[in-house]
C-alpha cells in the first residue's frame, strides 16, 4: 500500500520546485525528501523526475502520479474534516426493528427529523434474526429485537420492556377459558411465541396454541387486528402494535392478572464506535419507548 507521507512530500516538492524549500516546509532533511522520493519511484517502478543538475522536470509518469496524489490528498483531508465535524444533528441513521416496535419509533423518529432536518432516517421492519444478519453484515447501525444477540460479533443491551397483550373483539369484555374457545386464534408472525407467554402464564388449561380453532394469520403487523375487529377470533400482540391500531373502540383489549412483558434488546456490531447523532436518536428512542 502507499505511503501517504510519500505523496505528500512529492506533492510539496512539485510545487516548490526545490528539495531545500521542500524540506523547510516539512520539517525534514534534504537527504530525507530524496530518500521518500526514491521510495515513491521504486514503488512505481519508475522514474517520476527528470532531474537536470540542481532543478528537475517531471516525467510523463510523474505528471499522472502527481495528479492522483492531489485527488487522494483532497480527499482524506475532507474525510478528516468531516469527521472533526461530526454534527450530532445530521447525517444517515440506519436502523431497524420488528414491527410492533416500529409502529411506535418511526413516527417519533420522524418528530426527530422535524427538529432536526439534516437527519436522514432509513427504518425497515423485520423479524430478529434478519435484524442480526443485517447489522453483522454492516447494512444497519442500529437494531432492535425481542431475544438476546446470537451472533458474537454482536453486542446487545436491555433497552426497554413491552407487555403482551389478548386482544378480542369488543364483544367479548370477559376473555374466559371457555370465551376464547368459542372465538378461536387469529395468527400473525410471532403469535405462537407471544401467545404462549401470555396464556400458559393466566389460564391453568393452556397447553398449546393447538387447542383453538384457527380462524386466519396476517404477516402484515398494521392489519393483524383487523379481523378481531371484525368479531373473527382473539390475538397476542406487544402493546404498541395494539396502541397503533385506528379502531380500539372495536377491540376489548386485556391486561390479565399475570402480566408478561417482553424485554427489547438494543444491539450493535460490537466495538463500533457510531457516530454522535446516534447518542441524540438513542435517548429520543429510548424516551420514546418508555413513555
Amino acid at each position: 500500500m502507499i505511503n501517504i507521507d510519500w505523496l505528500q512530500t512529492y506533492c510539496t516538492l512539485v510545487e516548490t520546485g526545490h528539495f531545500t524549500r521542500t524540506a523547510e516546509k516539512l520539517a525534514m532533511t534534504q537527504p530525507g525528501v530524496s530518500q521518500q522520493i526514491r521510495k515513491l519511484e521504486q514503488y512505481y517502478q519508475t522514474a517520476l523526475l527528470q532531474r537536470e543538475g540542481k532543478s528537475f522536470s517531471l516525467t510523463e509518469a510523474g505528471n499522472q502520479v502527481y495528479t492522483q496524489a492531489q485527488r487522494t490528498l483532497a480527499q482524506l483531508n475532507s474525510l478528516e474534516v468531516s469527521l472533526k465535524q461530526d454534527d450530532p444533528h445530521a447525517g444517515l441513521c440506519r436502523i431497524a426493528s420488528p414491527g410492533s416496535v416500529g409502529l411506535k419509533l418511526y413516527p417519533s423518529l420522524l418528530a426527530l427529523q422535524q427538529q432536526h432536518p439534516d437527519l436522514v432516517f432509513d427504518y425497515q421492519f423485520a423479524p430478529n434474526a434478519r435484524i442480526e444478519q443485517q447489522l453483522a453484515e454492516r447494512q444497519l447501525d442500529l437494531g432492535f429485537i425481542t431475544r438476546p444477540a446470537q451472533l458474537a460479533e454482536l453486542s446487545a443491551q436491555a433497552f426497554a420492556q413491552e407487555a403482551l397483550l389478548l386482544v378480542t373483539p369488543a364483544s367479548c369484555p370477559k376473555p374466559s377459558w371457555q370465551a376464547l374457545q368459542d372465538l378461536g386464534y387469529m395468527g400473525h408472525p410471532d403469535g405462537a411465541h407471544h401467545s404462549n407467554l401470555l396464556l400458559s402464564a393466566n389460564y391453568p388449561e393452556f397447553e398449546q396454541l393447538e387447542q383453538f380453532r384457527l380462524r386466519g394469520f396476517s404477516n402484515q403487523i398494521s392489519l393483524i387486528l383487523e379481523p378481531i375487529s371484525r368479531g373473527l377470533g382473539f390475538t397476542v400482540l406487544p402493546a404498541h402494535a395494539v396502541a397503533a391500531f385506528a379502531m380500539p373502540e372495536k377491540l376489548a383489549i386485556h391486561r390479565l392478572a399475570n402480566p408478561v412483558n417482553e424485554t427489547i434488546y438494543l444491539v450493535q456490531r460490537r466495538y463500533q464506535q457510531l457516530a454522535s447523532r446516534f447518542t441524540l436518536v438513542a435517548e429520543h428512542m429510548q424516551q420514546c419507548l418508555t413513555q
